[in-house]
């Protein structure tokens, strides 16, 4: 059975992504996706977008806001359009979206079965589904208003959605994965992301069942019968009902017991703080490039014009490829990587950007042709970073950003606010 893998605090904030970003979030989100399948299988791929924490660090790692609602409608963008050349060979499809775009899912899942085999109906179907509990068994404030729905060849699906609630100004975003899934009415969430206002009325939950099936003879017995029960409670009126007869747990952390659901809480500040990242991982992911970026990026990769910043990016890019979940605590250190649109931590460096593209779509080309050296160097990346961040020193999170920002012109630092 699956369950719930976190909440999620998702500020609301307003803007939308330049057509300079989204062309290359579009483009650096297929060769993540391509090398994650080639890695680890299009199961993996789908089990990482439904992990919360993971689906914020990818986002985070692209350039966008590292802690808005944002992040969901752009990534899943990018993910539709940057694997839409190569989603029959990969067999991954990216279906829905925002808006209108969410309402032509359906039509979207009848032509996969067209091109797959699979069946379109029963596909569609479970996406009704899963759209009309998180909207209505599932009563927590937030009006959906995007749907994304991603299928595999052979046939295994994740969705991810997201509600919001205007008069808070906060998004939750709610994750689905097909693997394991029994009932549709017995928690089947892998994630439901937002910001905690208490109990909310679950009609998903396991817990849930004497409820439902209370609702139900309630609607066999007619109203009457309905209105008698409301009559007796009227003493009690302006209470909250309790309809699973326990309260909510508490909160735990992301490295809690499996059972247990953690809980990201994005903040709604536009800064990152020093707070906000595990310093060690960056420290371990910088010395990872200083000293294996000559012999894997000089030699192997004999890419020209990549430097040692393009190879810094490269080794938070192989993190989010190869990591582990305990990896993804700490969302906002991979926006240092190619920083964020609105300016923070800093500009998006697009020559660094532009780079780390061009080396990825190298590396996973060469390894759809049976070589995979190329590819490979970034698991090795990777490799080093876990093993020099117990003893690795570097720069502090100010001094990192300070840095940054000083060199964003000699990178070709831009951000939304630039005309």
């Amino acid at each position: 059975m699956t369950r719930r893998s976190g909440y999620a605090d998702l500020p609301l904030h307003g803007g939308r992504v330049p057509a300079w970003l989204s062309a290359r979030m579009a483009a650096l989100g297929r060769v993540i996706g391509e090398a994650i399948v080639h890695h680890y299988g299009r199961d993996e791929l789908l089990r990482r977008l439904a992990q919360p924490f993971w689906f914020q660090s990818f986002g985070a790692v692209m350039g966008m806001d590292w802690h808005s609602s944002g992040i969901t409608t752009s990534v899943l963008g990018a993910l539709k359009r940057g694997l839409a050349p190569v989603q029959k060979e990969l067999g991954i499809f990216v279906c829905g979206g925002r808006g209108r775009a969410s309402r032509r899912t359906p039509a979207e899942l009848m032509l996969v079965g067209e091109h797959t085999g699979l069946d379109a109906e029963r596909l569609a179907t479970s996406s009704r589904l899963v759209a009309k509990i998180d909207s209505a068994a599932v009563q927590d404030g937030y009006d959906l208003y995007l749907h994304g729905f991603i299928v595999s060849a052979d046939g295994t699906w994740c969705v991810v959605q997201q509600g919001m609630n205007p008069t808070r100004r906060e998004a939750r975003r709610y994750h689905w994965l097909s693997q394991g899934l029994e009932n549709f009415l017995d928690s089947p969430h892998t994630a439901i992301e937002g910001v905690s206002q208490g109990q909310i009325l679950n009609l998903a939950d396991a817990r849930a069942q004497a409820a439902r099936v209370a609702g139900l003879e309630l609607v066999h017995a007619g109203p009457q019968r309905t209105l008698s029960i409301l009559r007796g409670l009227r003493p009690a009126v302006g209470r909250s009902l309790d309809l699973f007869g326990e309260p909510e747990p508490p909160v735990p952390t992301l490295n809690a017991a499996p059972d247990v659901v953690p809980h990201l809480c994005m903040p709604s500040r536009h800064e990152i703080l020093g707070s906000d990242i595990v310093l060690r991982r960056l420290h371990g992911a910088l010395a990872a490039a200083a000293e294996r970026g000559p012999q894997d990026y000089a030699e192997l990769l004999l890419t020209p014009g990549v430097g040692a910043r393009t190879v810094a990016a490269l080794a938070l890019v192989a993190e989010v490829v190869h990591g582990t979940p305990a990896r993804f605590t700490d969302p906002a250190r991979f926006s240092l990587a190619h920083g964020g649109k609105d300016g923070h931590p800093f500009p998006v460096p697009l020559r660094v950007y532009d780079e780390t593209v061009r080396v990825l779509t190298h590396a996973v080309s060469q390894a759809r042709l049976g070589r995979a050296d190329k590819l490979d160097a970034l698991r090795r990346l990777d490799a080093q970073a876990r093993r020099l961040e117990r003893h690795a020193s570097g720069p502090t999170f100010e001094g990192f950003i300070t840095t940054e920002r000083a060199t964003a012109a000699e990178f070709g630092g831009r951000s939304a606010f630039d005309h």
